[in-house]
């Protein structure tokens, strides 16, 4: 599988230039969106655009998702229009999207009946990391499938990492949603106590990013935050439906979360103010809130 005929469905701020890079790294890549219009950059980089998802998976190797939750990934993949009833036996179903584990088991299942393996496979990086191509990836799913997808995983991806079985990367995306729902907080509220205190922000994010407090969060939010420019990256609406699979797999498995709580609620909060569609990083706009500034403060 060192270049492979791939469909792509879910044309979004991170499938679009992860199936760039795909076609870009040498393979033929036919891609599908709900809404029309998101593949011009996917053609313009050599690949094609199909008309329904039965037409992007009939041909493909591997069918990959990239869409916002469980029930879309159920949507383009049940049903007679769907990836199960129109992909080719042996096809490797990849599954980009944040989802609960128990969607991606119950996925897994469903296409071994019809012959297709699938691996979960989320990843975290933001749209900086899809386009520059180095996404980290946790990947669920049988080894033997994980290393015959190394390829696909290697052109999109920099940090490639089996986790376990079906729903095993979901889980470390989950956990991996928590840290940096927690570090944003964090972030926010540092920013705000050293603005209140008169400090150069810009220069105190930047000798924290050199020491124990950098991050990657920080080193990736920090022109943003600077800027008040909370162009989406990655949606606080999907930080919320992330931390919604957190909350509910810590109370399955008997985990408590004091911190992730707290930011899940803030993230809620934020969404409810009407901010779901900014960048997670304006989760600063609700701390500002809370001390005293006014809202047009981080508009």
């Amino acid at each position: 599988m060192s270049t492979s005929t791939i469909a792509f469905v879910g044309l979004g701020i991170m499938g679009s230039p992860m199936a760039v890079n795909l076609a870009e790294a040498g393979h033929t890549v036919v891609g599908w969106n709900r809404s029309p219009g998101r593949a011009d950059a996917l053609v313009a980089a050599g690949g094609k655009e199909a008309g329904s998802i039965a037409e992007a998976v009939r041909d493909a190797d591997v069918v990959i998702t990239m869409v916002p939750a469980s029930p879309q990934v159920e949507a383009v993949a049940y049903g007679p229009d769907g990836i199960l009833e129109n992909a080719r036996p042996g096809t490797l179903f990849i599954d980009h999207s944040s989802i609960t584990p128990q969607t991606s088991i119950d996925l897994a299942k469903a296409a071994a009946d019809k012959g297709i393996r699938v691996l979960d496979a989320p990843v975290s990086g933001g749209e900086a990391g899809a386009v520059e191509g180095v996404l980290s990836i946790m990947v669920g799913g049988a080894r033997a499938d994980f290393d015959a997808a190394r390829p696909v995983f290697d052109a999109v991806g920099a940090t490639v990492v089996h986790c376990g079985p079906h729903g095993a990367g979901q889980t470390v995306k989950a956990a991996n949603q928590l840290i940096v729902a927690v570090n944003l907080e964090a972030l926010a509220e540092a920013v705000v106590f050293l603005e209140k205190s008169g400090v150069d922000l810009g220069a105190a994010l930047e000798v924290l990013g050199g020491g124990l407090a950098g991050s990657t969060v920080l080193a990736r939010k920090k022109d943003g935050i600077l800027a008040r420019d909370f162009t989406p990256g990655f949606k606080l609406e999907l930080h919320h439906k992330d931390m919604g699979i957190v909350t509910d797999a810590a109370r399955t498995v008997g985990a408590t979360l004091p911190a992730g709580a707290v930011a899940a609620q803030l993230i809620a909060s934020a969404v409810a103010r009407g901010d779901g569609a900014l960048d997670h990083s304006a989760l600063l706009r609700g701390v500002e809130l809370l001390s005293g500034y006014g809202r047009e403060q981080g508009a």
